[in-house]
Formats: C-alpha cells, sequence, structure tokens
C-alpha cells in the first residue's frame, strides 16, 4: 500500500538554530488550538488560551508559529493528514475510504460551525482565508483529484471525463447535505460515488 504523503504546507517547519523542536510539545499546542476552535471558533480563541490550555507560554507559540492565523490552519492541516487513510490500490474504493474520513472529520463537535467561523473571516482576515484554502481545502480536493486521475489511468473512467466538477461534486456534496438539515449518514460516501462513479465511467 502507498502512504499518503504531506505536501510541504503541511509539514512542521524545519528547526532554526538552537535547541531542536520537541515534537510533544508542539503537539500539545496543535492539540490545545483543535479544542478551543471547536470549543469557541476562530474569533473568540485567543492565543492567550491556546498557551494556558497547553501549559506552554505565549512567546513559545509565536517561536512556532507567527500568528493566530497561522496557528489555527497548521491545527486543521495536521488533522486532516492524520485522517488521511493509505491507499489500496483500488481508485473507487479508495475514494470511499477517503470521503469516510472526510465525514469523520466534519461530524466531530462543531466540525462544520467551526469551518463557517473561519470562512466569516474571509474580508476582514485574508491571511486566514488564504492558509485555509492552501493547507486543508487544496489538499483534500488534491487527494480526491489523485483518486480520480488513478482511475482514468487504470482506463476505468470514460475519455475526457471531467475530473474537476467530479471532484467538486465529491466533496461538494456534503456541505449541500449538512446545509439541508439533513443527516450525513455512514452510507454517504459510498452513495455519492456511486452516483459520480456512473457518470464518469467508461
Amino acid at each position: 500500500m502507498r502512504a499518503t504523503v504531506k505536501p510541504p504546507s503541511q509539514q512542521a517547519p524545519a528547526p532554526g538554530p538552537g535547541r531542536p523542536r520537541d515534537g510533544a510539545f508542539d503537539e500539545r499546542i496543535l492539540d490545545a488550538t483543535l479544542a478551543l476552535l471547536a470549543e469557541a471558533g476562530y474569533q473568540a480563541m485567543s492565543l492567550d488560551d491556546v498557551a494556558a490550555k497547553a501549559g506552554v507560554s505565549k512567546p513559545a507559540i509565536y517561536r512556532r508559529w507567527s500568528s493566530k492565523a497561522q496557528l489555527a490552519t497548521a491545527a486543521l492541516a495536521r488533522l486532516q493528514a492524520a485522517s488521511a487513510p493509505e491507499r489500496s490500490g483500488a481508485p473507487r474504493a479508495d475514494l470511499v475510504t477517503l470521503l469516510a474520513s472526510f465525514r469523520r472529520l466534519l461530524l466531530r463537535p462543531n466540525g462544520l460551525a467551526l469551518i463557517g467561523t473561519l470562512l466569516a473571516e474571509e474580508h476582514s482576515n485574508p491571511e486566514l482565508i488564504a492558509l485555509f484554502r492552501e493547507r486543508i481545502v487544496a489538499t483534500r480536493r488534491a487527494q480526491v483529484r489523485a483518486l480520480l486521475e488513478d482511475a482514468a489511468a487504470r482506463g476505468e473512467l470514460r475519455r475526457g471525463a471531467d475530473l474537476d466538477a467530479a471532484t467538486n461534486a465529491l466533496i461538494g456534496s456534503f456541505y449541500a447535505r449538512y446545509l439541508s438539515g439533513e443527516r450525513i449518514g455512514a452510507d454517504w460516501p459510498e452513495r455519492v460515488v456511486a452516483l459520480v462513479w456512473s457518470g464518469l465511467a467508461r
């Protein structure tokens, strides 16, 4: 099986000169950030709160992440990367598995509501939105697109299939389902893959 490789934007920054980075220390900060994002949302979360919850100093956070936006998106990117499943080599089955992991992330406490708090910052905090799109949105789209491209290379999809539209349909269906007020059931990943695949397959 092929392990998922993190793109550069999700990898931990290289340590600078001096004492080596303490991975466990970083994990505490990122865990505290995720917890506070889920509890209070982005706007209400402060770096003082993160420092207190993680049991670290505020300057220690700034030595690792230069802004609140950098920290919040690093925490979300780490969570997404940790949940990414390995590939089995069967693109259709892997799509279902990937979207099932996406569903679990969205259904975390306040998972989808948290995304709303980030998007609400679009006009007042362009750095946050740019990082969110780069580290989380683009990464998820790249994972889905890669599986569709694998299927196309194997001859499983018809020539000229619109993989960009398929990527949007697969991911966007979760947001549409949530906004409709309907439950995103455990069968949803299989249902949406089956529907999209029927329009792509040879």
